[in-house]
């Protein structure tokens, strides 16, 4: 890990920041093709949820500059082993690694929680994004064309996956030995 950033499990004290860095993803139209500005309220049932780990970046001086989050991928049993990911860093914090701590730990915390895969979906001209996804191990899998609508525009998003092995074995529907 960086020195200057560690992470942890999100705690219901961090719904603030958490919800403003999220705030701030949603305004710059670059991550998400959400519109509407999260409340605090919004996240806090997330943060609960023991299922699908949310986990911050910290600072030294104890700052949360970073969140990254799992959330079902769908509701089907034979995919109970895939997670959705999300992964929101502050504006001062970018460029400093602090994405890549974090989504290292996510995948750790995806591997204990049991997940054999974890996907996302990215804009195309998120190039940020995309190179952490890969730096992380992820492979670009494909693309939605015209997936949704941001601002009255279509746009694309590239599909992302990281299998994470040592799960695979006696997965849900695994005959393998």
């Amino acid at each position: 890990m960086s020195a200057q950033i560690s992470t942890r499990a999100a705690a219901s004290s961090d719904a603030s920041r958490i919800t403003a860095i999220y705030n701030q993803g949603i305004a710059a139209r670059s991550a998400t093709f959400e519109t509407r500005p999260r409340r605090i309220e919004d996240l806090l049932p997330r943060i609960a949820d023991d299922r699908y780990p949310l986990r911050v970046a910290i600072e030294t001086d104890g700052a949360v500059v970073g969140w990254a989050g799992l959330s079902s991928y769908r509701s089907r049993d034979c995919y109970a082993g895939i997670a959705e990911f999300s992964i929101y860093v502050d504006a001062s914090a970018r460029g400093r690694g602090v994405g890549r701590v974090l989504l290292d730990d996510l995948v750790d915390a995806a591997r204990s929680a049991g997940f054999w895969k974890v996907v996302s979906r990215v804009f195309p001209f998120n190039a940020a994004s995309r190179a952490l996804c890969r730096a992380c191990g992820f492979r670009e899998v494909g693309v939605y064309e015209k997936h949704g609508r941001l601002d009255g525009q279509w746009l694309d998003v590239v599909i992302v996956e990281r299998l994470i092995p040592e799960n695979l074995a006696g997965a849900a529907g695994d005959t393998s030995p």
